[in-house]
């Protein structure tokens, strides 16, 4: 068995806004709410493996690990895998982004195996996974909605050049 998550959230904000915010990593801790730190371990033009560390758990854990994210802005398109993988045998994300109306759809996919010896097991995971991951689509869509608001107010202040 293995586990599976497919989520999604519309943010009214275009495309290109939402990929550069969601695509900057150093930016995460203050994104997500998760994420206490990133460290960028190596960086090409679209690669990425960097480390991130959680906020302490209820048990007082920060769980870290590194994974590596390939960017494809051609396509809006971005694969991820953990390097690190601690209870997983593996995890997969991809991470889409299509625009929709006003907005974007900003859409997460997470293919993954836990390891027989891991506190939770693929079922466990999964629900956990689609209890956090709606929650942290939520914050990242209301700051990026919040962001796109901001440069369009300060774009309509801009005085017109006669």
């Amino acid at each position: 068995m293995s586990g599976h998550t497919d989520n999604s959230i519309f943010i009214n904000a275009d495309i290109d806004l939402v990929w550069s915010m969601t695509n900057d990593l150093e930016s995460w801790p203050e994104l997500f709410t998760e994420y206490s730190s990133v460290e960028i371990l190596e960086k090409t033009d679209t690669t990425f493996r960097f480390r991130l560390t959680m906020h302490p758990d209820e048990s007082g854990t920060a769980w870290s690990w590194v994974s590596e994210r390939v960017l494809d802005p051609a396509n809006h398109k971005v694969r991820a895998y953990r390097v690190e993988t601690g209870p997983f045998e593996y995890m997969h994300i991809e991470w889409t982004y299509v625009p929709e109306g006003t907005g974007t759809r900003m859409r997460w996919v997470q293919d993954f195996q836990m390891r027989p010896s891991a506190p939770a097991n693929d079922e466990q995971m999964t629900n956990r996974i689609n209890t956090n991951t709606p929650r942290e689509m939520a914050s990242i869509r209301d700051k990026v909605e919040r962001a796109a608001g901001a440069s369009a107010q300060a774009a309509s202040q801009i005085p017109e050049q006669v």
